[in-house]
């Protein structure tokens, strides 16, 4: 097995328990807000909090990276988002409960962009979309893995288990990374030949991004709004959505492990979406297709969100998110990506800035969501939101080149 395989491996269990994470609340928010008395409005507050802790710490730890290294700081984000998960489960009230949420998220903040960092360094060029594609297929599948594993645990044990249990597995993750990865290819003990495929490193950013030149560009502008969006977009899903299948499509509890079929198509989106853009760029070329890929699928998200709201059918709700689903997976992947090609050597602080955008749109889409349903009790009218977002964001990739850096060569 080739050392990159092994690191790619380590990398999706990491995102399997990222995401696992992340969708364990949505699948708790009925108990919790049984429990703990809180409105639908005022969960909307506690998701901005998370958003916003990520959100505001995606670019510091995403130069950490690129700074000090990846072990060292993969294995302090885990550490951090693992004790706030098992916090969560200590929540006494919406107060504790959106501070708790708040430092989730900054201790998550600059997984993703750490992970684009040794992508950078650990894959050619040419494999680049299909690794970070695998990894969101891991997120994906953690997603998916969430009700088959939280539901039996909130049923026997109580919603507090859960967070506690899945807080300690991320721990496991991060102890065994310490000791096993290193920096470089050489010093895992990679063959010549596999560090032969690979571009020379470029040296590590003792400096942050010279961001007055870079926030100049249109394509970290046009990036981020993206990301915005499509992030809005899809984290009905991480959050909202099994609250919207109980209260306005009729799902009993039991009937939620049918939202495992939304995440298994989100990893079918962002494990063959890494192959389909790696195939259709080599014919069109990286600009060409990556913007091909982006408004193809933003327009299909937006369909397909139109659908959602206009059946009530239980089967067919499911299916219509499903596609969803799919298409959130074929654009995170291109996104992340090209955010990769236009990075250079801040791989992790401008995929920080990118990510950042989107935790926004995330927070924002949760609380709107909440304000929305709060005041006029419809959820068809939340996802419309989506449906508009992610049309728009499929738009912004005329707008994109990436095949133009961001950081001129003389600042790199």
């Amino acid at each position: 097995m080739k050392r990159r395989t092994a690191v790619l491996i380590a990398l999706c269990v990491l995102g399997a328990i990222l995401y696992l994470d992340r969708v364990c609340i949505s699948l708790a928010l009925k108990q919790i807000q049984a429990d703990l008395d809180i409105s639908d409005a005022r969960i909307g507050w506690i998701s901005l909090a998370f958003s916003f802790g990520y959100a505001i710490f995606e670019i510091p730890t995403g130069h950490l990276g690129d700074r000090f290294g990846w072990r060292k700081t993969m294995m302090r984000i885990c550490v951090a988002w693992s004790i706030f998960t098992a916090f969560t489960g200590l929540a006494m009230g919406f107060w504790s409960l959106m501070f708790i949420r708040f430092a989730f998220g900054a201790g998550e903040a600059g997984a993703w962009p750490n992970v684009g960092g040794i992508v950078a360094r650990w894959f050619p060029l040419s494999q680049r979309t299909i690794a970070m594609g695998i990894f969101g297929a891991a997120t994906a599948a953690g997603a998916g893995l969430a009700p088959h594993l939280v539901i039996p645990i909130q049923r026997d044990y109580g919603w507090r288990a859960s967070f506690i249990i899945f807080g300690a597995v991320g721990i496991i993750w991060a102890v065994f990374w310490y000791l096993w990865f290193r920096e470089t290819p050489a010093e895992m003990g990679a063959k010549p030949a596999e560090i032969a495929e690979l571009p020379p490193p470029a040296p590590r950013a003792h400096h942050g991004a010279p961001w007055r030149s870079v926030l100049r560009t249109k394509n970290m502008w046009f990036v981020m709004v993206a990301a915005f969006l499509n992030v809005y977009a899809a984290f009905f899903a991480v959050f909202w959505m099994p609250k919207f299948l109980q209260n306005d499509r009729g799902f009993t509890p039991d009937d939620l492990k049918w939202t495992s079929l939304v995440w298994i198509a989100s990893f079918a989106g962002n494990f063959s979406g890494g192959f389909v853009c790696d195939f259709v760029l080599k014919r069109v070329g990286r600009a060409s297709g990556r913007r091909l890929i982006g408004l193809v699928c933003g327009i299909a998200w937006g369909a397909i969100s139109v659908g959602v709201v206009l059946t009530h059918d239980k089967a067919a709700t499911i299916a219509l998110l499903t596609g969803t689903g799919l298409m959130w997976g074929f654009i995170q992947s291109n996104l992340f990506a090209g955010t990769i090609d236009i990075a250079g050597r801040h791989t992790g602080s401008i995929c920080g800035a990118m990510n950042t955008a989107g935790q926004f749109g995330g927070g924002v889409s949760a609380l709107a969501f909440g304000i929305i349903v709060a005041r006029t009790g419809n959820y068809d009218l939340p996802i419309l939101t989506l449906a508009i977002a992610a049309v728009a964001a499929g738009l912004l990739w005329f707008g994109i080149d990436v095949e133009k850096p961001v950081v001129p060569d003389e600042e790199a």
